[in-house]
């Protein structure tokens, strides 16, 4: 049996963003339920959200995946596979993948969801960092795409001031030498109940300080063991990219893995949590904004619902 050969190394090409154009504000949020921007600001941290209207889950990733197409120089036909990470699709068949790939002109690519939650961008980045090397695949679109609103009660304060709807995108291909550093990734499964949907009639449910406690204190060994498994001081990194979930976790986090000279994203203050679609969203918008260098190191980390967890150092595109 023959085993194929795969590229030394993949790095990212590009980035590209989506957000619905509703704007929701903390006042907004304030006249509906017992809230208000003071509090939320210093809960969580954020000051305003996306909400789609008349836009799905995969019309989100089709506008992200085609800014990060067009950015990457490669064409549809130069894509083999398409990943998506998502867990708000309205239905579990068919999935994302191929109706996105469709609408994008990317003819029979492989194409699969990948439902890790929060962490589901690191999670599919690492699995098209693999196809790349092992000879699977050649380039890959890896979209997070989330439609958060219609699975939220907005009268629920413990969660309508969180969540919100969005996508990010990247396309991965190959290298010479890695420009995606070794994964780390992992589960606390006996904590899966602290965020979860019942089932289809019901809300998301979280509890916010199961969570919290486990991401300010569970995490940052795992931001480190990223940084070493790809041979980098974290002195060394551009910026710090975790998952934006909460302000404080952020800051606590960063705070203990000695990346001082990183800058460290927040696109939650204006973006809410918007699960896999987080961390590529806030690169790319870092990136537009020339917030980091071309050529830079940065660490990504991926955290959420399953309790799921995944890292990984990226060079910047």
């Amino acid at each position: 049996m023959k085993v194929s050969q795969g590229a030394p190394g993949a790095k990212i090409l590009a980035f590209g963003h989506y957000q619905p154009s509703k704007v929701v504000t903390n006042d907004d949020l304030s006249e509906t339920m017992e809230t208000s921007d003071e509090w939320i600001r210093s809960r969580v941290g954020i000051q305003e959200r996306r909400i789609a209207e008349g836009e799905s889950e995969v019309d989100l990733a089709v506008q992200a995946g085609g800014k990060a197409l067009a950015a990457s120089g490669l064409s549809a036909s130069d894509v083999d596979l398409v990943i998506i990470a998502t867990c708000t699709l309205e239905t579990q068949i068919p999935n994302a993948a191929g109706r996105v790939a469709t609408r994008l002109g990317i003819d029979a690519p492989g194409a699969l969801d990948v439902n890790t939650a929060c962490s589901g961008f690191c999670y599919a980045l690492a699995v098209a960092d693999d196809a790349i090397r092992a000879g699977s695949a050649t380039n890959v679109l890896v979209v997070g795409t989330e439609k958060f609103s219609p699975w939220i009660d907005w009268t629920d304060r413990s969660t309508a001031v969180i969540f919100a709807d969005g996508a990010g995108a990247a396309v991965v291909g190959p290298s010479d030498t890695p420009g995606i550093g070794p994964v780390v990734w992992g589960s606390a499964g006996d904590k899966a109940d602290a965020i979860m949907i019942k089932d289809r009639r019901s809300f998301l449910q979280q509890e916010g300080q199961t969570v919290f406690r486990w991401a300010t204190t569970a995490l940052h060994p795992v931001a480190r063991q990223a940084c070493e498994r790809a041979g980098v001081d974290p002195a060394e990194l551009a910026a710090f990219v975790p998952h934006q979930a909460n302000v404080r976790i952020i800051e606590a986090i960063a705070r203990r893995i000695g990346a001082e000279n990183a800058v460290v994203a927040k696109d939650l203050v204006l973006a809410g949590n918007t699960s896999a679609a987080s961390i590529p969203m806030a690169l790319s918008r870092m990136i537009e904004r020339g917030e980091v260098p071309s050529g830079g190191l940065a660490l990504l980390l991926g955290f959420g619902a399953g309790l799921t967890y995944a890292g990984q150092v990226v060079e910047i595109p």
